[in-house]
């Protein structure tokens, strides 16, 4: 057996419930993955991309739905060391990785307004041109139950907003491509438990803007925004679970106004006298 291959039965093992079985019952209850699907693994280097990899891999061997798999990594401009991280990383765990090229850092690095935003929307558009010319129909990203969650109260608590992150959307610039998240699920500790027991080293950010930025990575609000969750569950254990479910349990009826399928919806016009 392979180093890559031990690293990945670890996942259906080892960390079965953790990860495995999380990562199937999103999949599942959200129908992530359909008959005939050809999906596009977008892979930064990172340890939740690396992840989803392999547990779409497994997917792919051993699940009910019989679907093709394309493993993309988008060079935005790494430094050749970053790069050859990313593929040492793919050849030790087995992972067919295509990688194309872009000079999105390049073009962001002097944007002075929002330049992680702006990198985020042109990384996503690459990807999403790239998995329709290989003719996929969804791209799958690496986001976790701590996304979500953090997504959740970053927006009440610096947007003024309530907006979610949801498991699969569709894309609105490139028609009948999806967008989907298989992790949805799983958490962020159990993927850092994973990495760290088969002593796996990845990518964390390595844009050309965070590297010459004075504010520190502590100082990120998604940072801020787990401190906060910590700290919250000091008194309530429960209260990463409780964030989570509160997008399942929304009573528009009491909400001041909301917005659906891009017509608002005022408190007032909703407001009617009892008969």
């Amino acid at each position: 057996m392979t180093e890559g291959q031990k690293i990945e039965r670890s996942i259906i093992t080892t960390y079965r419930k953790g990860i495995w079985s999380r990562f199937v019952k999103g999949v599942k209850e959200y129908a992530l993955v359909e008959e005939g699907d050809k999906i596009a693994v977008c892979i930064s280097g990172g340890k939740d991309s690396m992840l989803l990899a392999k547990c779409m891999q497994e997917l792919q061997r051993h699940g009910e739905k019989k679907f093709g798999l394309e493993f993309l990594v988008m060079d935005p401009g790494y430094a050749p060391e970053n790069r050859a991280l990313i593929e040492s990383n793919a050849a030790l765990l087995e992972v067919p990785v295509h990688i194309f090229e872009t000079q999105i850092f390049d073009a962001v690095t002097m944007v002075e307004k929002n330049p992680c935003y702006l990198c985020a929307r042109m990384r996503r558009g690459y990807l999403y041109e790239e998995a329709a010319r290989l003719g996929c129909n969804k791209i799958a990203l690496g986001h976790h139950f701590d996304d979500v969650i953090e997504t959740l109260l970053m927006g009440m608590l610096y947007s003024g907003q309530i907006q979610g992150m949801p498991p699969k959307l569709w894309s609105t610039n490139h028609p009948g491509m999806q967008l989907i998240r298989p992790l949805y699920y799983v958490h962020e500790q159990d993927i850092v438990n994973w990495k760290n027991y088969n002593g796996l080293r990845f990518l964390r950010c390595a844009c050309k803007f965070t590297e010459r930025c004075e504010t520190k990575e502590e100082d990120s609000k998604r940072l801020e925004m787990k401190r906060l969750i910590a700290e919250l569950k000091k008194t309530n254990p429960n209260v990463d679970i409780s964030i989570f479910r509160a997008a399942y349990n929304v009573h528009v009826d009491t909400l001041i106004e909301y917005e659906s399928g891009g017509e608002r919806h005022d408190f007032l016009s909703r407001y009617k006298p009892k008969k």
